[in-house]
């Protein structure tokens, strides 16, 4: 009589930020560890608080947090290497590692694509050249070599009157009040958030005493300046904020993606093209209340993990996925270490009129970038949780024929 060998099912997380991790040690947590061979890839061995990076920008220290110690007794294999391809339709990934000459191909039962976002120059000409990103903590490392490099009085423009632009803006001017910090804003400062949110971040540029140049596109970027059609405006240092652009894999797949690249799914994270694949954080595109796309973000990206873990550790263990509406509930604004702006909003992210201000407004975005560590740390919220058994041989998922599917 012949035994029959029990196979792990594949499970490959690619894309370590806020959502890759947290989907890797939730899957993890759900599933027992003999049914799942649980791989994550990624580039470094640390996790980055992407929502940090304007403070390391400038000099602060952040708190290391390795995933040798996060997924520690999980299950979940870190690989340190860097995705270059994904064969959605053989289900296999290829890698490189830094010490690699060739490429490695990894193969796999279900992929969760979590590549996330890079800054997004627009093809305006110099940006790449000449500008700085802090989209990732090596453009965030680039940018505060550079910055201590610059003496009293020289100027920063910071391109993008968004989250990120008036983060960093207002974080520099902060810890360099001696330089002349300068904010490029396409339309009025602030102009999406309610009436007491404008006024207060009006306050604080003042008070801090950044250079607004509101109604202002920046046309090209020099190594001492920028070009906009009311002329030019110095600048020692450039910073460009002016939007997320998702890594270019997806589009380059046989995946079912829009425009820009992000991959289309259903309301359980799973691509409406290639079931055994699922997305999550900025590189999915996921609709929200009143059928609007969810932004690039960190608020947006956990919930899609968690929901994405969720449906396949149902799927695999025989049961059917439930799902829970995303929306949202406020924007977490730190304008410096001592001020902050919490806006609060629709479900579909429409300012009310209600925010929050100040000191209570930086101590509660405080407390929710503290939160969010603790969450990929804890991506059950130390909720208990029982490891389920996969089915012997899970069916094959059916090919979804509508955003409904599952």
């Amino acid at each position: 009589m012949q035994v029959r060998q029990h196979t792990q099912h594949r499970i490959i997380v690619i894309g370590a930020g806020y959502a890759g991790a947290i989907a890797a040690g939730r899957l993890a947590r759900r599933l027992r560890r003999e049914d799942v061979a649980i791989t994550l890839v990624n580039p470094e061995p640390d996790f980055v608080e992407r929502v940090r990076l304007h403070q390391l920008a400038v000099g602060q220290e952040l708190r290391p947090r390795p995933f040798a110690e996060m997924f520690a007794g999980t299950g979940v294999r870190l690989r340190l290497a860097r995705v270059t391809a994904v064969d959605a339709d053989r289900k296999s990934v290829t890698i490189t590692t830094t010490d690699a000459t060739a490429g490695e191909e990894l193969t796999y039962d279900t992929l969760v694509y979590a590549l996330g976002s890079a800054w997004n120059t627009h093809d305006v000409p110099g940006t790449a050249e000449h500008a700085h990103d802090i989209a990732g903590r090596p453009g965030a490392l680039r940018l505060r070599e550079r910055l201590a490099a610059l003496g009293a009085g020289q100027p920063v423009v910071v391109v993008g009157g968004g989250l990120t632009g008036l983060e960093a803006a207002t974080e520099i001017a902060e810890t360099r009040p001696d330089l002349d910090v300068a904010l490029a804003a396409r339309a009025a400062l602030g102009d999406w958030l309610s009436p007491k949110g404008r006024r207060h971040l009006r306050k604080v540029c003042d008070r801090l005493g950044i250079t607004v140049h509101e109604h202002t596109t920046v046309t090209a970027v020099a190594a001492d300046h920028v070009t906009t059609a009311a002329g030019d405006i110095p600048s020692s240092v450039t910073i460009w904020t002016t939007g997320f652009a998702v890594h270019p894999i997806a589009q380059a797949t046989a995946l079912k993606t829009d425009t820009t690249g992000r991959i289309e799914v259903d309301d359980t994270m799973r691509s409406l093209s290639h079931p055994d694949v699922y997305a999550i954080g900025d590189a999915a595109l996921v609709m929200g209340p009143n059928n609007k796309p969810l932004r690039m973000s960190c608020a947006s990206g956990v919930p899609t993990a968690w929901q994405a873990a969720d449906s396949i550790a149902s799927r695999l263990t025989g049961t059917k996925p439930t799902t829970v509406p995303l929306r949202y509930f406020n924007q977490c604004i730190s304008l410096g270490r001592k001020d902050g702006l919490i806006q609060y909003v629709t479900a579909d992210d429409q300012s009310r009129p209600a925010a929050l201000t100040g000191k209570t407004a930086a101590l509660y975005k405080e407390l929710v970038c503290k939160g969010a560590a603790w969450g990929v740390a804890n991506p059950t919220l130390a909720k208990p949780t029982r490891r389920r058994s996969v089915v012997q041989q899970p069916a094959p998922l059916p090919h979804p024929t509508t955003a409904n599917a599952g």
